[in-house]
């Protein structure tokens, strides 16, 4: 693991230091907070964010953590800053619990009880779910973001997904567009599935473009956006989740992905030691508009003695 020191005039999160952590088959890079006062024995803080965002997606919580921790942004594979998976390869969900259990392995094991405690928002809320169940000996808390365990799919969509995900991978992902400038990127940014403030979008944008001749195309990977070619069941989510030996918070934003989706009872009840709060907001509650009641949330969960 390696720091280097942030350029202030590159972003405008809190002082907080690049980071690059070697993986076996890929580098992974990131942020890192430092405690402003350490407390001895406790364990650093590793968040992971969602689809197609990067670790600036903590900037306003990581340094409300940071009073008393060492905390940690991570660039997922083939977003930010991180390395791309090699060609013939796709981003599968389980991949990542395979990149997120290396990391802790190779670079956090010899924290106090090699333990970490993990934030994940959306996708990072699912891998660290479950990394959790997998590997619960290595987490002494975890908190999900505006998420609750991958998406299912019935079998009886297990070929017509595997069909889509397999034509996507033949035809390509066509030729990236290119923005005069980052500001414009961001405006695109600003609609979509989980539309953003101005101010939140020129807070991911940046980390996430790359310069070309004539502007700006997207830095992060186009492979990002295939189909997966096979998902889970609901069953197996729910035995999943019921794996999960954690202390565990679920934070519900009121206008977010989940809220307008029936049937996640039965998640909430597979979940054995779990805490739920409701929070203003939309699928970013994090980072867009008030999020001090997010804040405040996580540090008094994550700050129990546990």
């Amino acid at each position: 693991m390696t720091d280097t020191a942030l350029n202030p005039e590159d972003t405008d999160t809190a002082p907080c230091e690049e980071v690059t952590w070697p993986l076996q088959d890929i580098e992974l890079a990131g942020l890192h907070w430092p405690a402003k006062y350490p407390t001895a024995g406790a364990c650093p803080v590793l968040m992971l964010h969602g689809w197609l965002d990067n670790c600036l997606t903590f900037d306003r919580l990581a340094p409300s953590l940071a009073e008393s921790r060492n905390v940690f942004g991570i660039d997922m594979a083939g977003h930010g800053h991180s390395g791309h998976r090699p060609s013939g390869q796709s981003y599968l969900l389980m991949d990542y619990v395979a990149d997120l259990a290396e990391l802790i392995a190779q670079h956090f094991a010899e924290g106090p009880e090699g333990r970490v405690d993990l934030v994940g928002h959306s996708l990072g809320g699912i891998v660290c779910v479950l990394y959790a169940a997998a590997f619960p000996e290595h987490v002494r808390s975890l908190v999900m973001i505006d998420s609750l365990g991958p998406i299912s799919r019935p079998s009886a969509d297990t070929i017509p997904q595997l069909r889509k995900a397999i034509k996507k991978r033949l035809a390509g992902s066509g030729k990236p567009v290119v923005y005069p400038d980052t500001r414009t990127a961001g405006k695109a940014r600003e609609g979509g599935l989980s539309p953003l403030s101005t101010e939140a979008a020129m807070t991911l944008i940046p980390r996430n473009m790359k310069a070309v001749d004539g502007g700006y195309v997207w830095g992060t990977d186009p492979r990002l956006r295939h189909p997966s070619p096979i998902m889970l069941e609901e069953t197996q989510v729910l035995a999943s989740l019921a794996k999960l030996t954690t202390r565990a918070l679920f934070i519900r934003a009121e206008h977010g992905l989940l809220a307008q989706r029936e049937g996640w009872q039965p998640r909430l009840d597979a979940i054995p030691h779990l805490e739920t709060i409701t929070v203003a907001g939309g699928h970013h509650c994090h980072l867009d508009g008030d999020v001090e009641p997010v804040n405040h949330a996580i540090r008094a969960f994550i700050n129990h003695d546990s």
